[in-house]
């Protein structure tokens, strides 16, 4: 075989190696995750009556139960925590946030704040805050 065709047989294998890498699938992960606590933390005569949810990905998940996904390392844990005063006016809030599959190590605790403001009557502007707690472990 002639150098030069030695040399870009060479050139060629090398690069087949090294663009390997970019074309290899992501792994996948298992991720469970679990609304450990939803808790009125202070209320300033918002209200008597509430509704909360809690949500992972978009699915509605009950205080003490857990979801399970398999997602790529690159993509996103969407927690979103929603409370709502129950009355003809309902006052509501909510709080949203995104972590990495990437960034969640064995066990990783999430705690998010939702704060709901009074809108009318003689206790408009006071808030009520809840706290919703969301345990994010990696699963084999």
């Amino acid at each position: 075989m002639p150098k030069s065709l030695r040399v870009i047989v060479s050139l060629a294998l090398m690069l087949l190696v090294l663009a390997q890498p970019m074309y290899a699938a992501e792994k996948s992960v298992k991720i469970k995750i679990t609304v450990t606590s939803i808790a009125l933390v202070e209320n300033n005569h918002v209200g008597n009556e509430w509704y909360t949810e809690a949500s992972v990905n978009g699915k509605t998940v009950a205080e003490g139960s857990s979801v399970t996904l398999t997602l790529k390392p690159s993509a996103a844990v969407k927690l979103q925590a929603y409370a709502q005063e129950q009355d003809k006016i309902p006052d509501e809030g909510e709080a949203t946030v995104s972590v990495k599959a990437s960034s969640i190590a064995k066990t990783t605790n999430k705690a998010l704040s939702v704060t709901v403001t009074e809108n009318r009557g003689r206790y408009s502007g006071n808030t009520a805050t809840w706290k919703f707690t969301f345990k994010m472990q990696k699963v084999a």
